[in-house]
């Protein structure tokens, strides 16, 4: 791509879809952590402020942290070249995209709402990304030109995109929390083996993939779950057990385990020893 782009945020997904792409020094890289490494590392132009890494862009994806996203997009809204594409990939509430491309719009950007409707790992480039907002079919056609291979248009209007992941990840994450609080029961109760049998065989192995996640990700989680119960609640829905979910994903991220054992027996014996 002759133009140059911008990663906001160099994270897991950045990170991910930068080295599936091997998108090279045309992907100009800030993120507020050190980031110098990892950016030589995949050979992307690190810089030292987002001003320098908006400088001459023609469009920005934006990849950090839920609690981080507003702000993320209020500083970028004026370095951001009129024009150029600002591709919102947080998982945060319609509400929150809406207020953010108000700030894009208002500088002279042009602001699209995208959901990351899966984990970008295994799957790279080939993550399912859902689009909305007036700009989407300029953005999916970037995409693609970028290497992404699943991005579809779900709608012309900021938040639909942002919805759809909102409303899954009530479900998705609420199920990582009501495992989570299960086994942690289970084992201060002496009958996890039961209580794993009596869910059928591969349960063990889905449980110990969801504990893996929270243990690893379970503040980020948490972020994004708020925002959930900002969805469920502009919808008329009490976000009863989602709010629960914010907690127990929360605690769990709060723990900083590390790198998390790699059986769910060695997972439960961390949870509960704390």
């Amino acid at each position: 791509m002759d133009t140059p782009f911008t990663l906001i945020g160099y994270g897991e997904a950045g990170r991910s879809f930068a080295q599936g792409g091997a998108w090279g020094a045309g992907a100009q890289v800030f993120d507020i952590k050190p980031v110098v490494q990892a950016c030589a590392d995949d050979g992307v132009t690190g810089c030292a402020s987002l001003a320098e890494a908006l400088a001459g862009s023609g469009a920005a994806l934006s990849l950090v942290t839920a609690d981080q996203a507003l702000i993320a997009a209020g500083q970028a809204a004026s370095p951001l070249p009129p024009g150029a594409l600002f591709l919102d990939m947080n998982s945060v509430a319609p509400q929150t995209k809406q207020q953010a491309a108000e700030v894009i719009a208002a500088a002279g950007g042009a602001y699209v709402d995208v959901a990351i409707m899966a984990p970008v790992n295994p799957a790279r480039l080939a993550v399912p990304l859902l689009l909305s907002g007036p700009d989407a079919p300029r953005a999916e056609a970037f995409l693609r030109a970028l290497g992404f291979t699943n991005a579809s248009v779900v709608g012309d209007q900021i938040g639909t995109a942002s919805t759809i992941k909102m409303l899954r990840s009530v479900m998705y994450k609420g199920i990582e929390a009501l495992t989570a609080e299960c086994l942690i029961a289970s084992a201060r109760a002496g009958v996890t083996e039961e209580v794993i049998a009596s869910f059928g065989e591969g349960w063990a192995q889905e449980a110990n993939y969801r504990l893996d996640r929270m243990m690893v990700h379970g503040a980020r989680r948490a972020a994004e779950m708020a925002e959930a119960v900002k969805t469920l609640e502009a919808l008329g829905v009490p976000a009863l057990l989602t709010g629960g979910t914010v907690q127990r994903q929360a605690a769990i991220g709060a723990l900083n385990v590390g790198e998390p054992p790699a059986t769910l027996a060695e997972k439960l014996e961390r949870l509960t020893s704390q």
